[in-house]
């Protein structure tokens, strides 16, 4: 009994050790064939998500007159509205979902500048909400009763499409971000790396400070980062800062959502209404939301900018110039807004393209699958999935100050892009397999040497 013991132990042993040595091959395999550069069209940098390229090409061909706005499903599908059937039909035909509204885009546009032609009045914000087919005007709590009834009044006039509200809070601009930068005109974030192709800066929001400000890392005014060198608000809310090195340095691709951790910005694009983004800031981290607005206008205390894009997440005082980003995909900068991250509230971001043709710089960028080495980003050339807004994710997580730094060789060796964990399987197996023959041989080599003992002893 014991000697079948014994067999069936040596024979499950290896066992072991042969599955063992096809696993470690095929992971051996398996890594060599991830660490292969991706080919080109796998490594340009990604743009708009396929919904809003289907969507936006949708409204382009078919015209303002008889769409009124394109957005992404929750299924991820694109959405056009349009205003008669054969627009409908040629909408379906293209894959697209098609809803039929009253009112066209122009006739929408039109509400928006008869609403920027009045009176300006500090407090309120409007934007057209695709979804709805309406104007929406929001006022917060500063906006007093006389302005609000003339306001109301004008909405009258202008038709019923045009939604009036009352919004949480105030609507101002949102101080610090991301990473703090300081200076004497207050305490603002720095949202992603810019580059001209000589010198590298942050863009920010441009209610910062104006050009001329000095930014530090530190409160002490110790670590001194460099200077605004352009800087446009109200109208628009975008800023650079110039590094006083003159490059940003290691991780420059890569923005801070709190925790010693990242995301790799791989690209950069417009946003799409009911698209899911992320925000992150210095007071209330990382949150998410959706964007409900596209070209939204908001009248804050210090004048009115216009071209925002309008959302659901939350942001506190602290989280202004911070970025907005989705699946590695650079979006926009965070301008003002209204509430905060406990009772929720709207805030609205300035698009980062818009930033970048004004100021004719490019965005810097992560390649995909590295934490180090960001270079400029060339002119957008592919086209992001559409995610629906259930399922999306911030990015792939990286280390704010870059990949490799802090990696030991036992991370190396057990990362499973790399074939160490293969090499440890495919050797422990085999060494397994020579034990159990050598086991086997001395054991034999023993039962030799008993039987010939007992027949000569």
């Amino acid at each position: 009994m014991r000697h079948a013991r014994r067999r069936l132990v040596r024979r499950m042993t290896r066992l072991v050790a042969v599955g063992g040595l096809l696993l470690g091959g095929a992971m051996i395999a398996q890594a060599a064939m991830a660490s292969e550069t991706p080919p080109a069209s796998a490594r340009t940098f990604a743009s708009a998500p396929a919904g809003q390229d289907t969507g936006a090409a949708l409204v382009a061909r078919l015209g303002t007159a008889r769409t009124a706005g394109n957005w992404i499903g929750t299924d991820g599908r694109p959405v056009v509205a349009v205003t008669d059937d054969a627009a409908a039909q040629a909408v379906r035909q293209a894959g697209a979902e098609a809803k039929v509204v009253r009112h066209s885009m122009n006739e929408l546009k039109s509400a928006t500048q008869t609403l920027r032609s009045a009176p300006r009045v500090p407090g309120t914000a409007w934007a057209v909400d695709y979804r709805t087919n309406q104007v929406v005007v929001q006022a917060d709590s500063t906006v007093p009763a006389a302005d609000w009834s003339r306001m109301n009044r004008l909405a009258a006039r202008i038709g019923t499409f045009v939604h009036m509200e009352r919004a949480k809070g105030t609507f101002t601009p949102r101080l610090n971000g991301a990473l703090p930068i300081l200076s004497t005109s207050g305490r603002c974030s720095a949202g992603f790396n810019v580059t001209d192709g000589q010198r590298d800066f942050i863009l920010t929001a441009g209610h910062c400070g104006p050009a001329g400000s000095t930014w530090f890392a530190d409160n002490q005014g110790n670590q001194q980062l460099g200077r605004t060198v352009r800087s446009a608000f109200p109208g628009n809310d975008f800023s650079l800062v110039q590094y006083a090195s003159g490059k940003a340095g290691d991780g420059a691709g890569v923005v801070a959502i709190g925790g010693g951790k990242g995301v790799r910005i791989t690209g950069v694009a417009d946003p799409a209404v009911g698209q899911r983004v992320f925000r992150s800031g210095s007071t209330s981290g990382l949150h998410d939301g959706q964007v409900t607005a596209l070209n939204a206008t908001v009248n804050y205390p210090e004048g009115t900018v216009t071209g925002l894009v309008q959302t659901t997440v939350c942001a506190e005082p602290g989280d202004s110039g911070g970025p907005l980003f989705s699946d590695g995909i650079a979006l926009g900068v965070t301008s003002g807004g209204s509430g905060d991250c406990t009772t929720g509230g709207t805030t609205f971001f300035q698009p980062v393209t818009k930033a970048l043709s004004a100021l004719g710089v490019r965005l810097i960028v992560s390649a995909p699958g590295n934490g180090q080495g960001a270079a400029p980003s060339p002119a957008p050339s592919a086209s992001q999935a559409a995610v629906a807004p259930s399922a999306a994710s911030p990015g792939s997580s990286a280390p704010v100050t870059g990949a490799s730094e802090g990696t030991t060789l036992l991370a190396r060796l057990t990362d499973t892009r790399n074939v160490g964990p293969g090499l440890l399987v495919a050797a422990g197996s085999l060494i397994a397999l020579v034990a159990t023959r050598y086991i086997r041989a001395e054991q034999d080599r023993k039962a030799y040497q008993r039987h010939y003992s007992a027949m000569w002893g």
